[in-house]
C-alpha cells in the first residue's frame, strides 16, 4: 500500500475536511460530551480526514484573498457545527421531557450533576438521557454522522456554504421541534398525573379530615414511576426513531446549506 503523496492542493483539502470533521466532532451526541477526552476527539477527526481528504476533490480558486478564504474556512466549520446541532436538539428535548415529568412528580429539587453536561438536570431527565444515549450507539446511530462526512461532500462540496433564509427556517424548525419532542414523551405520564391531583382534590373535598399532602407527594411519586416503567418500551421505539430520523435531517440541513 502506498501513500498518495503529499502536495499543497492535498494539504489544503486535508485541512479543510479536518475543520468540518472537527466541529461536528465537537457537537454530535456522545463523541462530542464533556465527558469525552479532547484527545480523542482530535485524534478521531484527524483520522478520518487522513482518510478522506485523498479521495476528493476541491474546486481550485486562483490565488484567494486571505479574508475570503477565512471566510470560506468559517462556512466549513459551520457546516460541521449545523451537522452536529440537529442530533444536540433531539437528546436536548428528551432530556427536556424528562425535566417536565420530573417537575409533575414532585422531583423539582430532586437534582443531580450530570457528568457529561456538567449541568443540574432531574433524576428524570437523567435516567431518559442516557438511556436514549445507550439506543444511540445501540443502532449505530453515530455511523450516520461518520457516513455524512463523506457523503456530504457530493451534496455540499467543500467552499459550498452559502446562508440562506431557507436555512435560517430549518434551524428554528429544528428549534422547535425540541418542545414537539418533549410533550410527545411526557404528555401521557403528565396526563396520568393530573388525574391523580384530581382525584386528591375530589377525595380533600370529600374527606376533609385527611391530611391529603401527606398522602398526596408518595402517591404521585409512586404513580409517576409505575407510569414511567410501563413507558420504557414505547419511549425506547420512539428514541429509536427520532435517532433514525436525523439521517434525513442531516441530508436536508445539507441541500439547504
Amino acid at each position: 500500500m502506498s501513500l498518495p503523496l503529499i502536495t499543497p492542493e492535498l494539504a489544503q483539502t486535508f485541512i479543510l475536511v479536518f475543520l468540518r470533521t472537527g466541529a461536528m466532532m465537537a457537537m454530535m451526541p456522545v463523541i462530542g460530551d464533556n465527558a469525552t477526552p479532547l484527545r480523542i476527539k482530535a485524534g478521531l477527526s484527524l483520522m478520518i480526514a487522513f482518510m478522506i481528504a485523498p479521495v476528493i476533490t476541491i474546486a481550485r480558486t486562483p490565488d484567494p484573498a486571505l479574508m475570503d478564504l477565512a471566510f470560506k474556512m468559517a462556512g466549513e466549520i459551520l457546516i460541521g457545527v449545523m451537522i452536529g446541532f440537529a442530533a444536540r436538539l433531539v437528546f436536548t428535548g428528551i432530556q427536556l421531557a424528562g425535566q417536565f415529568v420530573g417537575f409533575q412528580m414532585g422531583f423539582a429539587i430532586v437534582n443531580v450533576i450530570d457528568p457529561i453536561s456538567s449541568a443540574q438536570v432531574s433524576i428524570i431527565a437523567q435516567i431518559q438521557y442516557l438511556l436514549s444515549i445507550l439506543i444511540f450507539l445501540i443502532i449505530n446511530g453515530h455511523h450516520f454522522f461518520i457516513t455524512a462526512i463523506a457523503e456530504g461532500y457530493r451534496v455540499l462540496p467543500a467552499f459550498g456554504f452559502q446562508f440562506s433564509g431557507a436555512l435560517m427556517d430549518a434551524v428554528f424548525q429544528l428549534s422547535r421541534d425540541i418542545f414537539v419532542i418533549a410533550l410527545k414523551l411526557s404528555a401521557p405520564i403528565i396526563a396520568v398525573l393530573f388525574f391523580t391531583n384530581v382525584g386528591l382534590g375530589i377525595i380533600a373535598r370529600t374527606v376533609p379530615q385527611m391530611n391529603i399532602f401527606i398522602v398526596g407527594f408518595p402517591l404521585q411519586i409512586g404513580v409517576g414511576l409505575i407510569v414511567f416503567g410501563l413507558m420504557i418500551p414505547f419511549m425506547v421505539k420512539m428514541f429509536e426513531r427520532l435517532i433514525l430520523g436525523l439521517n434525513s435531517q442531516v441530508s436536508w440541513l445539507l441541500k439547504l446549506m
